[in-house]
C-alpha cells in the first residue's frame, strides 16, 4: 500500500480531481456505464449525497489525492433505504496497492455507523479486479444482468455483489 491513507468528507475542493477520476473510466474503460464525460455541474450532481444517509469520501495517501468512493441510494423506494450502493473509483497509478480494500472496509463502517442492513456493489463483469476485491471483502454474487449495456461496440453483463452488515 502506497503510504497512509485518510478519508476525508468529499467538498468542491476535490471536484476537479475527483471529475477527471471518473471522466477517466467513462473515456477508457467499461467501469463506468457512462458514454460521454461529465461536465463539473453533472460531476456535483454525482458525488454529492442526495441525503444526510449517503456519504461521499476521497481516499489521500500520504496526502496525496487517489480516489474517491461513495455510499449511494440503491433504490427510490423507501424500503430500500436499509440497503446502500458502493462505488470506489482510484486513480489508475494508485490501484493494486491495497487502496480498494482499505476504502471498501472505511465504507463498511460508515454504513455500520449509518445503521444500513446491507451493501450492494453494481460490477461490469470485464472489471475483473473490482469482482476480486468484493470477493476478497466477503461480498457474494447476487445477480447478473446479461447484455445490460452497450458501450464501445460491445454488449456487456453486470454483476451485482452483496454483503449483508451484521
Amino acid at each position: 500500500m502506497k503510504g497512509k491513507l485518510t478519508f476525508e468528507a468529499y467538498s468542491d475542493r476535490y471536484l476537479e480531481q475527483v471529475r477527471g477520476t471518473y471522466n477517466y473510466f467513462v473515456e477508457h474503460t467499461t467501469v463506468s456505464f457512462d458514454l460521454r464525460p461529465y461536465s463539473a455541474e453533472q460531476m456535483k450532481q454525482l458525488i454529492e449525497p442526495l441525503a444526510d444517509m449517503y456519504r461521499s469520501y476521497v481516499v489521500l495517501a500520504e496526502g496525496q489525492y487517489a480516489g474517491y468512493l461513495m455510499l449511494t441510494q440503491h433504490k427510490k423506494r423507501p424500503a430500500f433505504n436499509v440497503t446502500a450502493e458502493l462505488a470506489i473509483y482510484l486513480e489508475p497509478s494508485f490501484t493494486g496497492q491495497g487502496i480498494g480494500k482499505e476504502a471498501g472496509l472505511f465504507l463498511e463502517e460508515t454504513a455500520r455507523a449509518l445503521n444500513y442492513h446491507s451493501l450492494v456493489a453494481a460490477i461490469c463483469t470485464e472489471n475483473a479486479g473490482s469482482i476480486a476485491l468484493f470477493g476478497k471483502l466477503g461480498y457474494k454474487q447476487v445477480a447478473c444482468y446479461e447484455e445490460i449495456a452497450y458501450k464501445f461496440d460491445r454488449w456487456l453483463d453486470l454483476v451485482c455483489y452483496q454483503k449483508l452488515l451484521k
